[in-house]
């Protein structure tokens, strides 16, 4: 690895940590990965991302890590550094002091921020939205979430709760039980759990994963066709009305479920055009580039802001 200065970034998801170091132009140069172990509580978590960020620092040529950027699952109060809220898959996370907790483990300055608005960020000024001044992102993968980028910073709201997508209601979702413990929202048809359900129940049977559903729609069979056309569109819906809300240069769709294939993305483009204004059909939408690296590159971005 070249020598030269870098910021170490984690990523805190529901099923696996990672780690990077990020050069200041958003150059990945050292990469490490561990299974989150979300149902051993705050602490465990808290020791699997300091232990990557502490491996990889010992084997860096880097002359200087300067700082930690660290974008985690949860609701976190980036002013704070502390996870406001978190669901049950990483158990005990609310009302950890990430921010504290990590600067002391690893002896950087730490930056937190929301993992879906790190990946946003990323794309933002590193990826296929680098230059535009306002974009919406969309995270479609275990659950649905998304933020809106301006000039380079996602918008945290009032109660640093902003781009919670999933949980806006949606018509494609009837009454189906969500996550949040509501019902008919978008996350309760869209996600990937949630879409491959949607097939069972229409095929009266269990499949592996979304995966599966994927490669029976590349072999033409009708009802895997019909379910990834009704999720892009379930999608689609959702952000045609976000756009015509908040009327970005650019929207940038991201997440696992959006490798599903382009029946899934012909629904949902065809979607945002039946949903968005006339004047706003033609705000283009975009998949992401940086891949499973974005959100490592945000978390440095805002690294690097504590550097600077």
């Amino acid at each position: 690895m070249p020598a030269t200065e870098t910021v170490a970034a984690v990523d805190i998801g529901g099923t696996k940590t990672a780690a990077a170091l990020v050069t200041r132009d958003g150059e990945v140069v050292a990469r490490l990965e561990a299974p989150t172990p979300g149902g051993d509580g705050a602490t465990a978590i808290l020791q699997t991302a300091a232990d990557l960020v502490l491996r990889l620092r010992a084997g860096s040529a880097a002359p200087t890590v300067h700082a930690l950027g660290v974008g985690s699952a949860g609701v976190l109060d980036a002013a704070t550094g502390f996870v406001l809220g978190a669901t049950d898959v990483l158990r005990g996370w609310a009302g950890t002091d990430l921010r504290g907790s990590l600067a002391s483990a690893t002896g950087l300055p730490t930056a937190v921020v929301n993992d879906v608005h790190a990946h946003a960020i990323g794309e933002a000024r590193r990826g296929v939205a680098r230059g535009a001044r306002t974009v919406l992102f969309v995270g479609v993968g275990t659950g649905v979430g998304g933020a809106f980028v301006i000039d380079g910073a996602a918008l945290a709201g009032a109660h640093s709760a902003a781009g919670h997508l999933g949980h806006q209601p949606s018509p494609y979702a009837g009454k189906l039980a969500c996550s949040c413990g509501g019902a008919g929202h978008l996350e309760a048809i869209a996600a990937g759990p949630t879409l491959q359900a949607e097939y069972e129940r229409r095929f009266g049977t269990t499949v592996s994963d979304l995966r599966a559903i994927a490669a029976m729609a590349s072999d033409g069979q009708r009802l895997a066709i019909d379910t990834l056309a009704f999720g892009g569109a379930a999608v689609g819906s959702a952000i045609g009305g976000l756009v015509n809300v908040l009327d970005p240069h650019v929207v940038v769709v991201g997440g696992g479920v959006s490798n599903v294939g382009e029946v899934w993305w012909d629904a949902l483009r065809a979607a945002v055009r039946r949903e968005a204004l006339p004047s706003l059909a033609s705000v283009p939408v975009q998949a992401t580039a940086l891949g499973p690296d974005a959100a490592l590159v945000g978390a440095a971005e805002i690294a690097w802001e504590t550097v600077e």
